[in-house]
């Protein structure tokens, strides 16, 4: 008897094991080919991504208009969108007009850094003359006629790229407008769409996911303004020209994870090196390091976990997990992805645990009695 209890236990064990895995191949395979349609309709999906990552960062403005202002919608949405033209191209010309200001100085400094950089190359111990150096860049140019097909095909994608990029402003910008201009019609809208209990889960969610991803741009902008007072100090400290500008292209870089940082500051050392010499441009680096060190392990950490709900080690881990899956916007899209599939695991944990309060463990309160309480056995007073 006991042996065929436990031939049925096992059977009833194994059959669950089974339910469970041929549950989760069909999640899994239900995924890819989630994932296998969102790679195909890429190129609409991108540039809804990017109007409302700016949609979250424009909104506080357009409510403002649309509330305390009493503007109306459409009024508000173009003013903001046209703000923000304004605005991102002051940003180009706070970087253009400086840089091109200096462009003599910078390129005198290139010339100069190219020529001290060529004559250590000649001394000991590399011991570089003329003749090695006309060698080694006859060698380059036979590379680069060798290879002529792959740099067309490079610069074609190039172009490619460079037209896709301002084809996905573009229909942002237009999205954007009108996200400021309906957005708030869209949860009732939504509400009326779906049957049942999803008319109220649904937009719950969406609403939650909505203040998540703006507190994910709030904290990447102020991560970025850490990012930019800091370097800029250094540099302002270390006397290296276009501090300005390179605070601001710090700021705006900071959007970009990993690679923005890496450019705006291989730009910073770059310009040290060339009008101020191998030793602040040294220093400039360390600076750089040093604040972005400060930046990825401790300020960003801190400020999204406590936007966002999410543990800093768990930031870590998703942002080096997307930038590996997809590069750049694997790594840029990493945290908010992340963060709102925590805001629908708490929503579906909250809904799974609502049951009724436990019975409380306090004792209850004994009922106050009258002033005169009758007492037993005595007859009721006469009224």
């Amino acid at each position: 008897m006991p042996a065929k209890l436990n031939a049925d236990r096992a059977r009833s064990a194994l059959r669950t094991s089974a339910l469970l895995s041929a549950q989760t191949l069909l999640v899994l395979a239900a995924s890819y080919v989630a994932l296998w349609l969102l790679g195909k309709a890429w190129s609409v999906i991108w540039p809804v991504v990017v109007a409302l990552l700016l949609t979250t960062l424009t909104w506080p403005v357009t409510k403002l208009l649309r509330n305390r202002l009493r503007f109306p919608p459409a009024l508000a949405a173009a003013t903001v969108t046209i703000l923000f033209l304004a605005v991102a191209a002051g940003i180009i010309v706070l970087i253009a007009v400086p840089v091109a200001g200096q462009s003599g100085q910078l390129a005198d400094g290139v010339v100069d850094g190219i020529q001290r950089l060529r004559d250590w190359a000649s001394g000991p111990p590399l011991n570089i003359g003329d003749d090695d150096i006309t060698k080694a860049f006859d060698a380059a140019i036979a590379q680069i006629q060798s290879r002529a097909g792959s740099i067309v095909n490079v610069t074609l994608g190039t172009v490619t790229t460079v037209v896709n990029g301002v084809i996905t402003t573009v229909l942002a910008l237009f999205l954007m407008f009108f996200f400021l201009k309906d957005g708030p019609k869209f949860l009732p809208w939504l509400s009326r769409q779906l049957p049942g209990r999803l008319a109220v889960d649904i937009p719950v969610v969406t609403q939650r996911g909505w203040d998540t991803l703006g507190a994910f741009v709030r904290s990447q902008a102020f991560v970025g303004l850490l990012d930019a007072v800091f370097i800029g100090l250094g540099l302002w400290a270390v006397g290296v020209p276009l501090v300005l500008p390179l605070a601001v292209l710090t700021f705006v870089s900071a959007f970009v994870p990993i690679v923005g940082a890496v450019f705006a500051g291989f730009v910073a050392v770059l310009i040290a090196l060339v009008s101020n010499g191998l030793t602040d441009a040294l220093i400039v680096l360390a600076i750089i390091l040093a604040v972005q060190q400060l930046e990825g392990n401790v300020f960003q950490p801190i400020v999204q976990s406590r936007g966002l709900g999410l543990h800093a080690a768990v930031i870590l881990l998703v942002v080096t997990l997307g930038s590996s899956l997809a590069g750049i916007v694997g790594s840029l899209l990493a945290v908010p992805v992340a963060a709102v599939i925590a805001v629908v695991w708490g929503y579906i944990r909250e809904q799974l645990s609502d049951h009724p309060p436990a019975p409380s463990t306090e004792p209850e309160p004994e009922p106050e009695l009258p002033d005169d309480p009758v007492q037993p056995g005595e007859p009721k007073p006469a009224t």
